[in-house]
């Protein structure tokens, strides 16, 4: 079984950075794409971004580009997202997910983090 475990997140002021960490259990991990997802309150979950398996591609929710950042470190089974000049409108839990095999599917995903940005 896959476990997804997310840390990092917190209370941070606005214009401020954090940087989220996935670790990712499973021998496999550098064939797993991952990604990162959000759920602001009262809304649905959205995509903020992905990255392949060996890390050479990534993307970004158009929204996000230039802010937010994803990488990966296959040694440690490890991702990361990190945020930066965060804003209130960022606020929200969270999650990392790992999709096996091609296609858009997510298989598997962590109980969340949560980020609140204060004005």
């Amino acid at each position: 079984q896959v476990q997804l475990v997310e840390s990092g997140g917190g209370l941070v002021q606005a214009g401020g950075s954090l940087r989220l960490s996935c670790a990712v259990s499973g021998r496999t991990f550098s064939s797993y794409r991952m990604a990162w997802f959000r759920q602001a309150p009262g809304k649905e979950r959205e995509f903020v971004a992905a990255i392949s398996g060996s890390g050479g591609s990534t993307n970004y929710a158009d929204s996000l580009k230039g802010r937010f950042a994803i990488s990966r470190d296959n040694a440690k089974k490890t991702v990361y997202l990190q945020m930066n000049s965060l804003q209130p409108v960022d606020t929200a839990d969270y999650y990392c997910a790992a999709g096996v095999g091609t296609g858009s599917a997510y298989h598997y995903w962590g109980q969340g983090t949560q980020v609140t940005v204060s004005s």
